[in-house]
Order: structure tokens, then C-alpha cells, then sequence
């Protein structure tokens, strides 16, 4: 008894995914693996893209703090703010590479 199913294409975003894990395999075959050095050399810039924003923020609402003279309010909303901007820097920074 032959079933009559239909085969279902996979989606677009899964055919996309497969072509990019298989285009990742054929390159480290090509060229092995990045060294340690370049590693490191991202990690300690993501963390500078990081922390950079963050400490901005940090003094902006310091300065907003003292010229307000409303205490810390300023600081933790800015600190917020420079974190956030520094993590989405970041990521696209991972992305890119």
C-alpha cells in the first residue's frame, strides 16, 4: 500500500543555516583552525568595547548627578545605558567577524 505524502521543503531560514554551517566546515578544512592569539586579541576587545560605554556612562551621570544635585539617579540610569550600548556593540562586533 503506497502512502501518497508529500514532501515538505524545509524552511528558507534552515536551508540558510545549513549553507553557512557547511561554507564554516569547508573553511576551517581549508584553513584549520584561528590562532590563540586572535582569540585573545577579540577577546580583549569585546571586553574594551564593553567596559568603554559603560564608564562613559558612568561619568555622564555624574555629571548630570552633581548638576541636578539628585543624587544617584543619573549614574545608574546612564551606567544602564552604557552597558547596554557597549553589549550591543559587541555583539555585532562578534557577528562580524
Amino acid at each position: 500500500m503506497a502512502e501518497n505524502k508529500k514532501k515538505e521543503h524545509p524552511s528558507p531560514e534552515l536551508d540558510e543555516a545549513v549553507r553557512r554551517h557547511e561554507e564554516r566546515r569547508r573553511q576551517w578544512e581549508e584553513h584549520g583552525e584561528r590562532p590563540m592569539a586572535l582569540n585573545l586579541a577579540m577577546i580583549g576587545s569585546l571586553g574594551w568595547l564593553i567596559v568603554l560605554p559603560t564608564l562613559l556612562g558612568i561619568l555622564a551621570g555624574r555629571w548630570i548627578d552633581r548638576l541636578a544635585d539628585s543624587g544617584i539617579f543619573w549614574t545608574g540610569a546612564c551606567l544602564m545605558i552604557g552597558l547596554a550600548l557597549g553589549c550591543v556593540l559587541a555583539w555585532k562586533r562578534m557577528h562580524s567577524e
